[in-house]
């Protein structure tokens, strides 16, 4: 037997019109769909708008919510990872005419520099690797998925994840090496 969906009680609130279950809802999830929004799109202006997007779903889905199907949680991952991959498809087939504005990572104290200098590498080491290496990567490492449940968001097996993990992570320590000094 499956796993009960801790979600479940909450998603047939938010059903019913449930105004305080969706604001606990929104409290339970935004923090985690917006950051894996913001690590794909590397834009938190961006984010913002696929959590809008995928709380929009949400109520749209929620009277119609089949429970025992997938959990919750799952869906959402889904949700979110499809309205990313959307918005990346976009970006490539839409050139822009200026380089989009950079924030000035300068920072007064040296730590925060260097802190800000290893997150840069880091995204830019994520943004260098394949598409589903680097969605099976923030899934298990940033969103603290499960392998079953980052499985079910991709959408392939638990070997096959976890062979995506090991590929990514090696990737990610060719390209992080190269980037230093």
């Amino acid at each position: 037997m499956t796993e009960a969906d801790p979600d479940e009680a909450l998603l047939a609130r938010v059903a019913s019109g449930d105004p305080a279950a969706v604001q606990a809802l929104v409290a339970r999830k935004l923090p985690r769909i917006h950051a894996l929004a913001a690590r794909m799109l590397d834009d938190p202006m961006e984010a913002e708008d696929v959590a809008q997007e995928a709380f929009l779903r949400i109520w749209r889905q929620a009277p119609r919510w089949r429970s025992g199907e997938a959990k919750f949680d799952t869906w959402l991952h889904q949700v979110v990872m499809n309205l990313c991959r959307d918005r990346l498809r976009k970006r490539r087939e839409q050139p822009t005419a200026e380089p989009p504005e950079q924030i000035d990572h300068a920072m007064a104290a040296d730590q925060r520099l260097e802190t800000a200098q290893t997150s840069q590498a880091v995204r830019a080491a994520l943004a260098g690797i394949p598409d589903r290496q680097r969605e099976a990567i923030l899934l298990y490492h940033y969103q603290d998925l499960s392998n079953i449940s980052a499985a079910a968001v991709l959408g392939v097996s638990i070997e096959a994840l976890e062979s995506l993990l090991s590929r990514g992570r090696k990737a990610l320590r060719i390209r992080l090496r190269g980037s230093k000094p």
